[in-house]
């Protein structure tokens, strides 16, 4: 599965301690992240991922594009929903995309570990129908 991993600046570091965490059953699959968190991501969770350019650079819109071509199964956005920075790209066009194209997106850590979890059991192979 192609799981994409976005995180605001102020959630990083948690996005950093979730991947520590379930690197396990990260490392197998395809990861994909926008360029910082990505960077983030790999010096602390020892995985490999694929790095769009950074959010604020085209990084989100990247990760848009690789879900409208259906090539993203999974979405974790660690968002923090009470900041809104000028500096970051609108995420928003990014979650309607997954509404859109059917893709389980987790905006919090409860519906992350949730979802990767589901990953782990198998819970998702449902995707692979619409590849």
């Amino acid at each position: 599965m192609n799981v994409g991993l976005i995180a605001h600046d102020s959630k990083k570091k948690l996005m950093q301690n979730f991947c520590i965490a379930y690197q396990g059953i990260l490392r197998k699959h395809e990861l994909y992240a926008t360029g910082t968190t990505g960077r983030l991501i790999e010096e602390v969770a020892n995985v490999s991922i694929h790095k769009f350019l950074a959010g604020n650079l085209g990084g989100a819109q990247q990760m848009g594009a690789e879900i409208e071509n259906n090539n993203i199964d999974l979405v974790i956005f660690l968002r923090d929903p009470e900041t809104l920075r000028s500096h970051e790209p609108d995420f928003g066009k990014l979650m309607k995309l997954c509404d859109v194209h059917n893709i389980p997106l987790a905006t919090n850590l409860a519906t992350a570990e949730l979802l990767i979890k589901s990953l782990d059991r198998g819970d998702l192979e449902w995707r692979e129908m619409y590849r």
